[in-house]
């Protein structure tokens, strides 16, 4: 019996390995024919969307993406499979309200999801961060015709906005001018500049993008990518999660409508609640499940090796305190500053990760190896959205002085 052939977005191919393709709003299909499986196969079961957390279905998805991980960041290549079960499983609609198509999970489920799929595949969690976080911007936002014309195809997957708000936050902030020079005119606003790190630009229709007036007011803005001056540029080769496609994207005196402004432009806008709200927690819990995938497989090594038990019993003792923290403080309990938390789990995902690389001994330090891929990808949260406080308390940390950064 000939196989069905299915219609799929285009941006969920890999199609565009070779090239890098900015898409418009506008739907584009290809012709897409699945790989047959063997009989038993755990990737042969038909996807349906996730509906809980205790849904049978994550775990199902968790195991594909935890079988996909080891083919992802041998070079910067759009992880499209990975999308489409995302798709598939309906994860877009966790994060937005049930009025736009979404299930509407509060703050502390999804932490929980973030836990489970980052210790599956941390390029394709971290991908998430950037995807869910501009469609939640959006619904933040008090615009009412942008939410209801963007946020359902973002809760389908059919259309993908991402983030460009790092040179608000923590990158380049100590320019003279601003990165991204926002100019007002009578009827919107003049885009000159670039955002620096941008995740899936080149598989998005959309950036949330954040840029500055003159006089440093800031402002956040819906930047569709096909419009005329904007350039998504090749993705920077990483150290770890180059599959994520993240690079620079350029504006070249792009005229951008009033009708696409979220917030602003006001003084601060980034520090304050809404569209422009950061610090959150998901930095801190996407560590915490890099470091829940390096510390499975030191349990299964010290199955063998009683020797591994001890320093692998010290560390899971210390994973579960920071992720009962974490939960705590996403239920409004004020057990400890997001900082310091950030902070415990920076120096954990790395003594974590290095454990297990040192457990795998040469093997893990053979390309392909997982050990190896979590020790790399740790280092990232020396990086990521990482504040001054944070980043003086990883240096202390490393340094074995006192940090400042109290609980």
């Amino acid at each position: 019996m000939a196989q069905r052939t299915q219609l799929l977005p285009l941006w969920l191919t890999t199609a565009h390995r070779k090239g890098f393709v900015v898409l418009g709003p506008e739907k584009l299909y290809f012709a897409f024919v699945p790989k047959k499986q063997k009989t038993g196969d755990s990737m042969a079961s038909t996807p349906r969307p996730v509906e809980s957390l205790q849904d049978p279905a994550l775990d199902q998805l968790c195991d594909r993406l935890a079988q996909l991980a080891s083919h992802l960041d041998s070079e910067p290549r759009w992880p499209g499979e990975q999308m489409q079960l995302c798709v598939q499983y309906g994860v877009f609609r966790w994060f937005l309200p049930k009025e736009y198509g979404g299930l509407g999970w509060g703050e502390p489920e999804l932490l929980q999801a973030y836990y489970r799929l980052g210790a599956a595949c941390q390029t394709t969690a971290f991908i998430l961060t950037q995807l869910t976080g501009a469609a939640r911007r959006i619904a933040s936002s008090a615009q009412e015709e942008l939410k209801r014309r963007l946020l359902p195809p973002l809760a389908q997957g059919e259309q993908l906005a991402t983030l460009g708000i790092s040179h608000l936050t923590t990158s380049r902030r100590h320019w003279k001018q601003p990165p991204l020079l926002a100019q007002e005119v009578s009827d919107g606003f003049v885009l000159q500049g670039e955002s620096p790190w941008v995740t899936g630009a080149c598989a998005s229709q959309y950036i949330v993008l954040g840029a500055e007036t003159e006089d440093r007011r800031q402002l956040l803005v819906v930047l569709p990518t096909d419009l005329p001056g904007v350039e998504i540029k090749p993705p920077v080769p990483l150290v770890a999660l180059s599959a994520s496609c993240t690079g620079a994207v350029a504006c070249h005196r792009v005229h951008l409508p009033r009708k696409w402004l979220l917030a602003g432009p006001e003084p601060g806008l980034m520090r304050k609640g809404g569209a422009g709200a950061t610090g959150g927690l998901q930095t801190s819990v996407m560590a915490l499940s890099l470091a829940r995938a390096a510390l499975e497989y030191l349990s299964q090594q010290a199955q063998r090796r009683p020797e591994l038990d001890p320093p692998t019993q010290h560390l899971q003792a210390e994973l579960d305190h920071l992720y009962e923290q974490l939960l705590q403080l996403a239920q409004g309990n004020p057990v400890t500053s997001k900082e310091h938390l950030r902070s415990q789990c920076n120096s954990l995902v790395l003594r974590a990760t290095q454990a297990a690389l040192a457990a795998a001994k040469g093997t893990g330090f053979v390309q392909g190896h997982p050990a190896g891929r979590w020790a790399t990808q740790a280092l990232f949260y020396l990086v990521w959205s990482c504040p001054q406080g944070v980043m003086e308390a990883n240096l202390c940390q490393l340094a074995g002085v006192e940090s400042e950064l109290g609980a």
